[in-house]
């Protein structure tokens, strides 16, 4: 059984998600009941909640959205139609046909969508479908809301005299109306509307000469309202069939308030469907703001909440445009109860606050934001020692007052129960404080409680350090800076770096160590070794991430490598096929070349002609064989290869010639002189230089002389002496 305090829900403020809830809801009654949801007694309540809650969650991203389940509230019907021989309103029985089509719609809905919304369906299965109520209502009341006139054969009747009357009403008074003008009896106005009746404005002076009923006169005095005699008659006539006609109206509406009352308790039912509908739907919304999702619910004692927000905190960032940090969180059988410690506004709170408030949350029917491979079991209850805890109206001091918590929670403790302390021990003498709070922490921990405390006491470090299912952690904090980085790290206690942050808040350093002095030497040395052991996983926690970042780059290049070599495989593949099929080329080139040298020697152009024809029928009747056996896309693959090879044989060649051009002008180049025998670089005629002026030789080949730049010359060999 599930036992959760008011001061519970208020520690974690559960009330402040319930109010967010509570706007998203469309309806009164659904606000109502948001802010009124407390954790599921039995765990069979709590999952079809929570699978109702997941099931509206999906329907934002499949084809078959939740129609509309809007309605306006049917209370004050529900009151008096369990008062016998009451009757609605005509407006009220609108408001009930309309109520009654939209469940009838929804419910035919989730029962045609079953596969989709399982648990939504079972929901709805408790509803009766009727369409009786919305053909009674129908009979009776038209769309606006108005009593048909053949709601009843008298009713008919009653209207149909009714508007005869009016006709004779509106005849006699044009009569009168013209009449009493032409004789010039009326003001300018002619006529005008008094206690919803058409009456004559009359001059006063001739009052006394229009036949009819005085109704009142103007401000000043100058016109009397008067109904016509003739119209007089039929107004009285009218006004009592306008009484007929409210009379039959009420007999009606009690006859169909009569035959509406058997569906009274279908009729609540139906209002209570709806309204659970509209909070399912807003849990579901808010979910979607906060990313919430169903961890698996375990029957192991283990709670895993894997990168976990706290649902205010995040909204709250996301409206400043600023980053929330989640934290991962583990308690076990092997890892009961932990502690944290470490310097205020490092996030201590906020961590035991996320893990109260998402495990609260799940436990009403609520998706928590946490990664998908969360998980948790149910606790029976949730005890909580958070904040300020000074009762005015008990005149009892905070520690009086948490003295009396504890008491509680000794007497409720049990391996079904998740406690959760911030700053545990505080308020009273250090010493003794740490002590007691020592001795609360040994109870809880043999008593098998899951718990998360925050501390400064180092005793209690000591005691989550030899206990073997209690671990220590901190927030870790910048070794330089100090600044908080709002990570958990399990697994080590957190030095509260008291002098650390005293000097970076420009307290001097000699005051700082008079503090130290007045202190035990192994209290500091204890605290400055956590102190360093911080630092050291910060470090570490860096270099890790390094780490992780390389071992990413390398796997992404061992990728890289794989996908080039199975490039290279391929094209080795294409240049066995090409080279096996350009064999058969080379072949057909020497039998040419041998027949060309053949006939070059004997002349014989029959034995030629002859030679070329056993080749090409030899050669067309393998192709011929070839073709068959070849599909298309062996030759399109031909092809291809062949386009590529060519592309690759191109850049080869052009690398050769970049490589032979470099060897050449890496040759140390020979210093000319008369009679050295040269020629030009792209030239074949060889001189003898007779001459050098400036950068310029003359070159004597023999038969003519020639003046060429020495940059263009090559040496070949030196001249004779």
């Amino acid at each position: 059984m599930i036992s959760i305090t008011e001061k519970t829900l208020q520690d974690l403020q559960f009330p402040t998600v319930l109010e967010t809830i509570s706007t998203i809801c469309n309806t009164d009654i659904g606000k109502q009941k948001a802010l009124e949801i407390t954790p599921f007694k039995d765990k069979e309540t709590l999952m079809q909640a929570l699978m109702q809650t997941s099931e509206y969650v999906s329907s934002f991203q499949n084809n078959n959205a939740i129609p509309n389940h809007g309605f306006d509230a049917i209370t004050h019907e529900i009151k008096f139609l369990a008062i016998e021989d009451s009757f609605l309103e005509v407006g009220s029985f609108r408001k009930i046909a309309t109520i009654s089509s939209t469940v009838n719609f929804l419910l035919t809905f989730l029962r045609k969508f079953e596969d989709y919304y399982p648990n939504l369906n079972a929901r709805a299965n408790q509803v009766e479908l009727t369409k009786e109520i919305i053909a009674m209502v129908d009979e009776v009341v038209d769309k606006y809301g108005e009593i048909k006139d053949n709601a009843s054969p008298d009713l008919l009747n009653i209207r149909r005299n009714m508007n005869a009357v009016r006709g004779k009403v509106n005849q006699s008074f044009g009569t009168a109306l013209t009449q009493y003008n032409s004789l010039g009896y009326l003001d300018d106005i002619k006529e005008s509307f008094v206690q919803n009746r058409r009456v004559l404005a009359v001059l006063a002076m001739y009052r006394r000469k229009v036949k009819g009923s005085i109704m009142g006169s103007s401000k000043t005095g100058s016109i009397a309202y008067i109904e016509p005699e003739a119209t007089l008659q039929y107004s009285r006539e009218l006004s009592n069939l306008e009484y007929e006609e409210k009379e039959e109206i009420n007999r009606i509406l009690k006859q169909l308030s009569n035959y509406i009352r058997p569906f009274l308790p279908l009729l609540i039912k139906y209002q209570d469907f709806l309204s659970d509908i509209d909070v399912i739907a807003a849990k579901a919304k808010y979910a979607n703001k906060i990313n919430g999702i169903l961890p698996a619910i375990t029957e192991n004692r283990r709670l895993y909440f894997r990168d976990a927000y706290h649902p205010i905190l995040f909204l709250n960032n996301k409206l400043k445009n600023e980053i929330t940090h989640p934290q991962t969180l583990e308690l076990s059988q092997d890892s009961r109860i932990i502690v944290i410690s470490g310097p205020n506004a490092g996030g201590k709170t906020i961590s035991l606050k996320t893990v109260g408030l998402l495990q609260l949350m799940l436990q009403s029917g609520m998706l928590i934001p946490v990664h998908e491979r969360s998980e948790t079991f149910l606790f029976d209850r949730i005890l909580t020692d958070i904040g300020d805890n000074q009762s005015i109206e008990n005149h009892l001091s905070t520690y009086s007052y948490r003295l009396k918590n504890m008491n509680y929670f000794l007497k409720k403790c049990n391996k079904k129960t998740m406690f959760l302390i911030d700053e545990f021990g505080t308020g009273s003498d250090p010493e003794l404080g740490g002590a007691l709070a020592e001795i609360f922490l040994e109870e809880f921990y043999h008593r098998e409680a899951f718990g998360i405390i925050t501390t400064h006491y180092s005793n209690l470090k000591i005691l989550a350090n030899e206990l073997p299912f209690a671990t220590n952690a901190n927030m870790l904090f910048d070794e330089k800076t100090l600044e908080p980085l709002y990570k958990l790290v399990l697994g080590q206690a957190g030095s509260s770096f008291t002098f650390e942050v005293a000097l970076k808040n420009g307290i001097p350093f000699s005051l700082i160590n008079r503090a130290k002095k007045k202190i035990e030497v192994g209290k500091v040395r204890f605290d400055k070794t956590i102190a360093t052991l911080q630092k050291e996983r910060s470090k570490m926690e860096k270099t890790s991430q390094t780490l992780k970042e390389e071992e990413i780059k390398a796997r992404e290049e061992g990728k890289k490598m794989e996908t080039i070599n199975v490039k290279i495989k391929q094209k080795l593949e294409s240049y066995q096929e090409l080279y096996d099929s350009n064999q058969k080329t080379i072949y057909i080139g020497q039998k040419i070349e041998d027949i060309s040298e053949k006939y070059f020697n004997n002349k014989n152009k029959k034995e030629l002609l002859g030679e070329f024809l056993k080749i090409i029928e030899i050669e067309n009747s393998k192709r011929r064989k070839a073709t068959s056996k070849e599909t298309k896309a062996l030759i399109e693959k031909k092809k291809e290869v062949i386009q590529e090879v060519t592309v690759q044989v191109e850049e080869i060649r052009k690398e050769k010639k970049e490589k032979k051009l470099k060897v050449v002008i890496e040759k140390p180049k020979p210093i000319l002189k008369v009679g050295d025998r040269v020629r030009m670089f792209d030239g074949k005629a060889v001189g003898s230089i007779d001459s050098i002026e400036k950068n310029k030789a003359t070159v004597n080949y023999g038969i003519f002389t020639s003046k060429v730049s020495l940059e263009a010359l090559e040496f070949v060999e030196a001249g004779k002496k």
